[in-house]
């Protein structure tokens, strides 16, 4: 069974015992639950308006922080003497999809 499910206005579709990175949670959560925008089962295909009803994606965090790859941004305008770079690196949480129910 698959499920459509919505963290930080982003949305992903899942399955059970997957696991996946999602924008930074607070450290302080250890258990999550969703609620599932779309379920897919087999053939069936169950949508709900927001949400389907009765159906929650549990799951756990693995690692509450994971940083991504450094970005750079270069601000430069030729014989100007403005030479500026910027950049960062985003930060994530790993979860692990436990059961969708």
């Amino acid at each position: 069974m698959k499920a459509v499910i919505t963290s930080g206005n982003k949305q992903y579709l899942v399955a059970e015992k997957e696991t996946l990175l999602v924008d930074k949670l607070p450290e302080d959560e250890k258990e999550l639950t969703f609620d599932a925008l779309l379920t897919i089962d087999g053939d069936k295909v169950k949508v709900g308006a927001p949400t389907v009803d009765g159906v929650k994606v549990t799951a756990k965090v693995v690692d509450p922080l994971v940083k991504g790859e450094k970005t750079r941004a270069i601000r430069y305008h030729a014989k100007k003497r403005v030479n500026k770079v910027t950049g960062g690196r985003h930060e994530y949480t790993r979860i692990q999809i436990e059961s969708i129910k």
